[in-house]
């Protein structure tokens, strides 16, 4: 049975076009041009992935992924936003209302395969783990404490809400404190695809990340051309 994937955006020719190399690369997918069909398509039958344009009439796409991302159906499902707006703000607003990854117009197909098939990889493999999580032991690092089996991160006590790729990107940082992960590494092992010129997604990311931990977020560190590591907190 292949896998259903729904794709919302208003512009028929790029949503005509990407959902026919979608269905070539072997997926099933359904094209809506508004929030309104989506959203009754979503109550028939959940798809396993989300393609969600940000510019829509009705109902814009980031208030639809913020509704996603309350609703038990959709909750966990993994959603890229595809989009013309690609400042940082953009991106970031995206990635704060839930998006598992934020691909720019224009875009190539070979590029949207990939990051699809990634996207569904790491859904995979994260359903897989949940069992094996709930065994793993809290990680506490200066004044962070994660503990995966209840997906719970703490800056002393104060409980912190992340997104799932924000909880994965601390959860490996934490792993291996002190160790210095290039972005390369960061973007395969939590996204499931390889580092590309001009990605900034695990910059954005850890933007994001180190403004939520608050002033513990000065403890994760940038290696100048390298990447990242979890440092001591000073």
């Amino acid at each position: 049975m292949s896998t259903l994937i729904y794709y919302v955006e208003d512009d028929q020719n790029i949503r005509e076009l990407a959902c026919y190399a979608l269905e070539q690369a072997g997926f099933e997918v359904r094209g809506f041009p508004n929030a309104e069909g989506f959203v009754a398509a979503c109550e028939r039958k959940s798809p396993k992935l989300i393609l969600l344009d940000i510019m829509l009439p009705g109902t814009d796409g980031l208030a639809l992924l913020r509704q996603l991302r309350l609703h038990t159906l959709t909750r966990n499902l993994p959603i890229m936003m595809i989009t013309a707006k690609g400042t940082e703000l953009d991106v970031v607003s995206g990635l704060e209302a839930g998006a598992d990854d934020y691909l720019i117009k224009p875009f190539g197909m070979m590029e949207l395969i990939s990051r699809v098939n990634a996207l569904l990889r790491m859904a995979a493999r994260g359903a897989a783990g949940k069992s094996d999580e709930e065994a793993l032991p809290a990680l506490v690092y200066g004044a962070l404490s994660l503990e995966p089996g209840r997906h719970r991160v703490r800056v002393d006590e104060r409980e912190v809400e992340l997104t799932a790729k924000e909880f994965s990107l601390l959860h490996m940082l934490m792993r291996q404190p002190e160790r210095v992960f290039t972005r390369g590494q960061l973007l395969e092992q939590v996204w499931g695809y390889e580092y590309g010129e001009g990605t900034r997604t695990v910059d954005v990311h850890i933007q994001t990340l180190r403004q939520k931990l608050g002033a513990a977020g000065a403890q994760i560190g940038t290696v100048r051309g390298v990447g990242y590591r979890l440092k001591a907190h000073e």
